[in-house]
């Protein structure tokens, strides 16, 4: 068992069929036993991604709302919420001196980085996340890292 920790380029694939989303609903599947995580900012990227898709007309507005709806309910009950706190925020602020990172990208990798390091037990914290990125940049911070587009 492993924690996931998804960025916002891996959570979509949850919710919008696209490249790596079977990947995405393998690892998520209950059975594969891994607890999902995600930081809070990732929220406002969901939202942000899904109404993106509904304005270019990628997505229906009625599913687009149900998404929203279903990731809400999953935000609240299954997903592991990284809150966005200080150290969060220096952990970003480090992997930006360290990395060519947007600062959204260096979030979430701040985000993934405080909670391995608040975590007392054997269990590993997996970056999963689609953007080539910031995967070079979990794998150069010493994380274990998963591109779902990638088999």
């Amino acid at each position: 068992m492993a924690i996931l920790y998804l960025d916002t380029s891996a959570l979509v694939k949850l919710y919008v069929r696209e490249t790596g989303t079977e990947r995405m609903l393998a690892l998520a599947h209950p059975d594969a036993g891994h607890r999902l995580a995600i930081v809070s900012l990732s929220r406002i990227e969901f939202r942000a991604a899904i109404r993106r898709r509904a304005k270019l007309g990628d997505v229906e507005p009625l599913v687009a709302e149900g998404l929203l709806r279903d990731f809400g309910q999953h935000a609240a009950n299954i997903f592991q919420v990284q809150p966005l706190n200080d150290v969060v925020l220096d952990e970003a602020a480090g992997a930006i001196d360290r990395h060519a990172l947007r600062a959204y990208d260096a979030v979430q990798l701040g985000g993934c980085l405080a909670l391995r390091s608040s975590l007392r037990s054997a269990i590993e914290v997996q970056f999963v996340c689609a953007d080539a990125s910031l995967f070079a940049a979990a794998c150069a911070d010493g994380l274990t890292a998963i591109n779902p587009c990638e088999e």
